[in-house]
């Protein structure tokens, strides 16, 4: 179950407070919600005093009765915020329907995300799995061994199985590959495989220079897609979460433009 759906499910009145509408600057834009029930906040409409307002609007709201109210707040020094626009805000106290309309969202936001899989999960794996885990993704942790598997972070989407290739052969046009299990030979198959599909966004593979010029002289395509060696810019950091938080912004910034055009410039 999602955090949001665990929010909806829970007892007492949750309010959604929504921006309706944006002139101007804002921390946020039309559309983002929050949801409050009591003390407890789901999402964010930006922070900063836009957001407390809201909080205590949404709390009085549950308190009334009502059913909807809405804001009109101008971000500016007047409430100590400086993106000098202006948001209105819808406020509604969420019915059955309310619920069941979120929970469509959702899925169909879940089923909108991009796959990001992660082949291996050794010490880099299980560290991209977390670092991926609050992101827009859906990141996949994918291994032959049930007892590596067992080591991932809980929640995380792990699949247990003796023929990953299957795996990268499903996944949808545009998916990001991560390419670091504990086979070399495995990892050169996996590159070449998600570099033959031509739609992936990212394809990076673990190792070294070394490492790289065996896979070029090895593969039976182009290779200049292929991000080898991974996290560069971490300058010779080895650690694993330190590897892992430069790959995530590796591949967060390949998934934000278009995956066929990559692959041409590769």
């Amino acid at each position: 179950m999602s955090g949001l759906a665990e929010f909806l499910a829970q007892d007492g009145p949750i309010v959604e407070v929504r921006i309706a509408e944006v002139r101007g600057s804002s921390p946020r834009e039309a559309g983002a919600f929050m949801l409050v029930r009591g003390a407890r906040v789901w999402g964010t409409v930006g922070g900063g005093q836009l957001e407390y307002m809201a909080l205590d609007e949404a709390r009085k709201l549950a308190r009334s009765g009502a059913g909807v109210c809405e804001m009109t707040v101008p971000l500016g020094p007047e409430i100590g915020q400086c993106c000098g626009g202006r948001v209105r805000l819808g406020l509604r106290v969420l019915d059955a329907a309310g619920k069941a309309r979120l929970a469509a969202e959702e899925a169909a936001r879940a089923a909108s995300l991009p796959d990001v899989l992660i082949f291996g999960s050794g010490h880099i794996g299980r560290a991209l799995a977390y670092g991926f885990a609050p992101l827009p993704v859906r990141a996949k942790l994918i291994d032959s061994r049930a007892e590596e598997l067992a080591r991932a972070p809980e929640g995380s989407e792990h699949i247990c199985t003796p023929l990953p290739e299957a795996e990268l052969r499903r996944a949808g046009r545009g998916a990001a590959y991560i390419v670091a299990t504990h086979e070399h030979s495995l990892d050169f198959l996996l590159a070449q495989e998600a570099l033959s599909r031509g739609d992936a966004a990212y394809v990076g593979m673990i190792g070294s220079k070394t490492k790289r010029a065996k896979f070029d002289s090895w593969a039976a395509g182009p290779t200049g897609a292929l991000v080898c060696p991974m996290a560069c810019a971490s300058k010779g950091d080895r650690r694993p979460e330190v590897i892992a938080a430069f790959v995530v912004a590796e591949v967060m910034t390949a998934l934000s433009k278009e995956p066929a055009k990559e692959m041409a410039d590769g």
